[in-house]
């Protein structure tokens, strides 16, 4: 990472440490059970990469190269870092060459560090606990966190917060594990299966950050309008801005465009996700209707009223909409066209839904299986 006088843009170990000291604390389990979820926890992960890949008929086992981590949260905080620090290069390079040409850009680029990396550490802190499972997709190998040899990649299962909600729930805590691993295994079988598809991802990332107003002057005036916007004080807001979260209103027309089709692509992935946790589930997790309603009642009504409100400033409301839009769309269209016809949405990014077909499924199948005029 640039940096200038010793000074990074975010100081990444304040970071983790900031989201380590406020991350709360996991349910009490003595280390035997500890040892025994860890173990249970692998072995529902293996056997749910079978059954995911048999339902979607997507990929083979030789297509499996990403490890399954089973981690603490601190574990999660580390392997986030990691990534944005990945992800995040360019742009923080770009914004680091920005400020150092100024006047002060040294003393500023060590005090912005400061302040940035304990804002980031808070966020993950908040995440740290929330988070049952997560396909890194773009995560660099370290020491302590292996990655898939080909382009990086591993699947995080978070012990504490899966042990955490199963008792929350009151559900069959083995039947809930292996519910768990089997969305999770979805998301590793996509990327797995599909190798265009994390570049093609990366390169939506990085257009979007490229398009990023590094000036602070420009991005204090976006964030101070977005402000207003949310809170009514600004009579010319757009009619649909309080639909809309502060990380939203604080972007360029461009970025929203882009923002569009990500939002498409990880409709797809994360309704394609419940779709096939849905599918498998009543086959290998006897309890799974049980579990399934409890959890979409959780997935409402969040946790409180802090919750719900951090939830809106950040954004991760949209996540909620995504999982149910995008089982909708994937749902319809294997209804029409089949599983083998569904595929056909991993062909190439030419293939991927848009935004209006996510919510319009027949429309995508009308494009992609349009019949060619005889």
């Amino acid at each position: 990472m640039t940096s200038i006088g010793g000074a990074e843009m975010v100081d990444w170990n304040l970071a983790v440490a900031t989201a380590t000291r406020l991350a709360r604390p996991g349910p009490e389990v003595s280390r035997d059970e500890a040892r025994a979820i860890v173990a249970e926890l692998r072995r529902h992960a293996k056997a749910a990469e079978e059954h995911v890949r048999g339902f979607t008929r997507m990929g083979t086992e030789e297509t499996h190269d990403t490890p399954v981590l089973v981690v603490d949260r601190p574990g999660w905080v580390r392997a986030n870092v990691a990534g944005f620090r990945e992800i995040l290069g360019p742009l923080l390079d770009k914004m680091q060459e920005r400020r150092g040409s100024g006047p002060g850009g040294a003393v500023l680029g060590a005090v912005g560090g400061k302040v940035t990396g304990v804002e980031l550490g808070m966020l993950l802190s908040f995440l740290s606990s929330r988070v049952l499972g997560q396909y890194e997709t773009f995560a660099p190998p370290t020491r302590d966190l292996p990655a898939g040899a080909n382009g990086g990649g591993r699947l995080l299962l978070v012990a504490p917060n899966i042990v955490h909600v199963e008792r929350e729930l009151d559900v069959q805590p083995h039947d809930f594990r292996l519910w768990v691993c089997l969305h999770e295994e979805t998301h590793r079988t996509q990327f797995s299966a599909v190798p265009w598809l994390r570049d093609h991802l990366e390169g939506e990332i990085q257009s979007f950050l490229g398009e990023t107003d590094v000036d602070p002057m420009t991005v204090l005036e976006r964030v101070r309008e977005a402000a207003q916007s949310l809170s009514g004080a600004r009579p010319d807001a757009e009619e649909d801005d309080g639909g809309r979260s502060f990380v939203e209103l604080v972007q360029t027309p461009a970025q929203r465009e882009i923002l569009g089709r990500l939002t498409a692509v990880m409709s797809l992935l994360e309704g394609h996700a419940d779709f096939v946790m849905d599918g498998v589930g009543p086959a290998v997790v006897p309890s799974v209707a049980e579990i399934r309603e409890k959890f979409q009642q959780r997935r409402a009504k969040g946790a409180s009223r802090l919750d719900s409100a951090l939830r809106k400033l950040l954004g991760l409301d949209a996540k909620l909409r995504q999982y149910r839009d995008g089982e909708r769309f994937v749902r319809a269209v294997v209804e029409e066209v089949g599983v083998d016809g569904f595929n056909r949405v991993w062909t190439s990014p030419n293939t991927l839904p848009t935004r209006a077909e996510i919510a319009k499924p027949a429309d995508w199948v009308t494009r992609v299986h349009r019949k060619p005029e005889s």
